[in-house]
């Protein structure tokens, strides 16, 4: 079997045995808990951990077996990067796991009720926990910026979502965000959660981002150095040579990433009315970040597209016009810091799928220079090199 029919396979094992585990704890639990843990939100709760201790540890297996750096091989420093990768994608997962099965359960029981779904709830809690074991072990073999990203905005809006279905206050919206976590109930403190999280994210798949930005780079200078031309590989943008500054560049364009996930984690962590000068700098200071780092992506990253440039401007553009729409008393301000939070997300997925596809065509240009200069790979599958370095970035 190939690489990928492996993984698949793999998933399938997983699948099975990650469905199992949480059906039988469930079980246990269910038969065993106290009557105060066996309060429909604590039981989701612990429920939505099963879950997600699952998938993360099905991702922590996939994701290790396909990476030959834990060896020590490559001296010391190695081993501690991919540890730290495997602990900070490990958040990634248990934080959009949890969340989104959180909000999956708390659906189907306002669906069928608490007496009819409580019977259910070990089985349900089973299945999907073989969903994420399948598909966490899955994407931890063919792992990439673009997978990382995708998860983003899918656990911050279960997230939201659930914090805005079982909040106390129904009219939260008609003056802003702020004020569905500017409470002690449990919906202010899985929103605030939900912002917290979403930083650390954002913070994590940021340090993939220039991980990447570095490697192609260095890449570039390797080829110019060795005064031999680089292979011909379609869509690969400055194929050769030195991006000017760029160690200021991707410092600025990493600080400013940084930035944005830590106002995000300092929004849920100081809630408005106990801390409002410090909820204002975090609140306030992020939409000045995020025109800052889109108006300024064209010379902050010169590796991406100018579709993402034209894209970049016309989501400050549209912000901005949306704002004023506020001003003039037309719309409210919940809906701007919406849009705002939705165009950041959006734009944070592309921005993802854009350093994805840089590092697509750089493993690719990589496999076709090492082929072009020794007429083969010591007769290695081009698809297992082409993996391993993928892997070991």
């Amino acid at each position: 079997m190939g690489r990928h029919q492996r993984a698949e396979t793999s998933g399938l094992i997983s699948f099975i045995l990650c469905l199992m585990v949480a059906a039988v704890s469930m079980t246990l639990y269910m038969d065993n808990a106290p009557a105060i843990w066996l309060v429909t939100r604590r039981v989701f709760i612990v429920g939505s951990a099963a879950v997600a201790i699952c998938g993360v540890l099905s991702f922590i297996v996939g994701y290790s077996r396909r990476s030959r750096s834990l060896s020590g091989g490559n001296g010391w420093w190695v081993p501690i990067r991919r540890v730290f990768e495997i602990i900070a994608l490990s958040v990634v997962y248990a934080a959009t796991i949890f969340l989104s099965i959180y909000a999956i359960l708390a659906i189907m029981n306002d669906m069928m009720g608490v007496r009819i779904f409580s019977g259910y709830i070990p089985w349900v809690c089973g299945i999907f926990a073989g969903i994420a074991g399948y598909i966490t072990f899955v994407q931890a073999d063919l792992m990439d910026a673009k997978t990382i990203a995708s998860l983003l905005p899918l656990f911050v809006m279960a997230g939201v979502s659930t914090a805005g279905l079982t909040t106390d206050d129904p009219y939260w919206w008609h003056n802003n965000f702020s004020q569905l976590g500017d409470r002690t109930t449990f919906a202010a403190r899985m929103f605030n959660s939900t912002l917290i999280l979403a930083g650390v994210c954002i913070i994590i798949i940021s340090y993939f981002a220039i991980s990447e930005l570095r490697a192609t780079h260095r890449m570039r200078l390797a080829w110019s150095a060795s005064h031999r031309p680089a292979p011909k590989v379609d869509d690969l943008p400055q194929a050769s040579g030195e991006v000017h500054h760029f160690r200021l560049r991707t410092t600025l364009l990493s600080v400013l990433l940084v930035c944005s996930g830590i106002a995000f984690i300092g929004i849920g962590s100081f809630r408005y009315s106990p801390h409002p000068i410090l909820h204002n700098v975090f609140a306030r200071g992020l939409p000045g970040l995020m025109c800052i780092l889109l108006i300024g992506l064209p010379w902050l990253a010169p590796q991406l597209s100018k579709a993402m440039y034209v894209i970049s401007d016309l989501a400050i553009a549209l912000c901005a016009a949306a704002g004023v729409i506020w001003l003039e008393g037309a719309n409210t301000l919940t809906n701007v810091e919406a849009l705002a939070g939705l165009m950041f997300l959006g734009w944070f997925i592309v921005f993802s799928r854009q350093i994805a596809a840089i590092e697509a065509d750089r493993v690719q240009a990589q496999l076709v220079f090492i082929q072009s200069a020794s007429g083969h790979v010591d007769g290695d599958d081009p698809v297992m090199v082409e993996s391993r370095l993928s892997a070991d970035r």
